[in-house]
């Protein structure tokens, strides 16, 4: 059995990267999606196991201890991590798992695990992420400059990836991710032995 494939996706905040897995996973339930660990509390409507593992400090602590986060980080006092054993499970069971992480996170991740596929989310244009931003509702003008910023240096990690979509239209980006697993899966590279047993059934033709 081939393992599974990592796909690792990321890019500025408001590309649309959570939009693009969600309607992926709609259309390929098969595809599983990694549950981070976090220290924070739950917030209105989270559950346990689905959309995130909560966790104490001390726990997370040990874990990092123990080498048990494929990447992990603090944000605003509190944890952020993407659990190694869950991810290996998955993969070994020969299933296809997604990771939406931030950028920094990718970067870690693809120290560890160099053969996953790296894909960064763009948005069409840098005005429409400033419009994408200012729809939520949510951000002040201050914090949507700091944002606005941010965004425009995180699209210069661009190299660090194997693939790039532009999200302009959410059902095409879908259909280039979708594009991108299937050209995955037919590397020589993954396909390991396998292809030699093809190679045999050929010529014994």
């Amino acid at each position: 059995m081939n393992k599974g494939l990592l796909i690792v996706i990321s890019g500025p905040s408001g590309a649309g990267k959570g939009t693009i897995c969600k309607a992926l996973l709609e259309k390929h339930p098969e595809i599983k999606l990694s549950v981070s660990c976090t220290t924070r509390s739950p917030r209105q409507n989270e559950v346990e196991g689905i959309n995130y593992y909560f966790i104490t400090k001390e726990k997370f602590k040990e874990m990092i201890e123990n080498d048990e986060f494929l990447e992990y980080a603090e944000v605003y006092d509190n944890y952020y991590g993407t659990p190694k054993a869950n991810v290996e499970r998955i993969l070994n069971e020969g299933n296809d798992i997604i990771l939406e992480i931030d950028i920094q996170g990718a970067l870690k991740v693809k120290e560890k695990y160099p053969e996953g596929v790296f894909v960064f989310i763009m948005p069409p244009s840098m005005e429409e992420l400033k419009n994408r931003i200012k729809k939520r509702g949510s951000e002040t003008e201050e914090s949507l400059i700091k944002r606005f910023k941010a965004a425009f240096q995180e699209i210069n990690y661009v190299a660090n990836y194997n693939y790039v979509i532009v999200n302009d239209v959410v059902e095409e980006a879908v259909k280039r991710l979708e594009a991108i697993i299937v050209a995955e899966k037919c590397r020589v590279d993954r396909l390991k032995g396998n292809y030699i047993f093809l190679q045999e059934g050929f010529l014994n033709d």
